[in-house]
């Protein structure tokens, strides 16, 4: 079984960079980065081929803006750590033409989305990582739009979750980590002094 850690931030709190850095210490050996972007205009392809630029030339890259676990399940084996980058923009996939957003099959969806990254976690081996990256979006405003509001409740969902499987999560600040839940990262020098700890993972609310 791998470990599961969960990266979580706000827009360019440094979850991404957090999450390649840590799989990045699993020198010389086999990576996965999964990619839940849809490059759907230049600014997006131009944001993918940066991201894609950032990342060791040796990395294997499997694009999968739905069904990411069944993707990776097959070849979860293979890898000794596996990035899934990001969970949000696989529920902006699952809302896309859906008349209701609140619909229930949109939640069914979605929860067996997340049931599945958590049993392809399952049949990693021992001492592999599957490193999720998500959006913390608890902590703006409540969105306008009746669309915005279900998005941000599926992304909360789906981050508690995560996060009460996880083996280790952290919240990104400023490129800084805080530790919610597990150890602290390899790195001392990374970790915000006092933050290390467990966190009970709460009810969904």
């Amino acid at each position: 079984m791998g470990d599961l850690i969960l990266v979580l931030g706000g827009a360019r709190s440094g979850k991404s960079a957090e999450a390649v850095r840590t799989a990045s210490e699993r020198t010389e050996e086999q990576v996965l980065f999964v990619a839940t972007a849809e490059p759907g205009d230049d600014e997006m392809r131009l944001r993918i081929e940066k991201h894609r630029a950032e990342r060791p030339a040796h990395w294997h890259t499997l694009e999968a803006p739905r069904n990411v676990g069944q993707a990776i399940s097959g070849q979860s084996q293979t890898f000794a750590a596996i990035v899934v980058d990001c969970i949000t923009l696989l529920v902006s996939n699952l809302l896309v033409d859906r008349p209701d957003p609140y619909a229930e099959e949109v939640r069914l969806d979605l929860d067996r989305e997340i049931a599945e990254l958590l049993e392809a976690a399952n049949e990693m081996p021992d001492g592999s990582q599957l490193i999720v990256v998500s959006n913390e979006v608890g902590t703006g405003l409540a969105p306008l739009t009746p669309l915005g509001r279900a998005f941000r409740d599926l992304v909360g969902h789906a981050n508690q979750t995560l996060a009460a499987a996880a083996d280790r999560a952290v919240l990104m600040v400023a490129g800084l980590p805080l530790i919610l839940k597990g150890e602290a990262h390899q790195n001392p020098d990374s970790v915000l002094p006092g933050s290390a700890g467990n966190a009970a993972a709460t009810r969904d609310e």
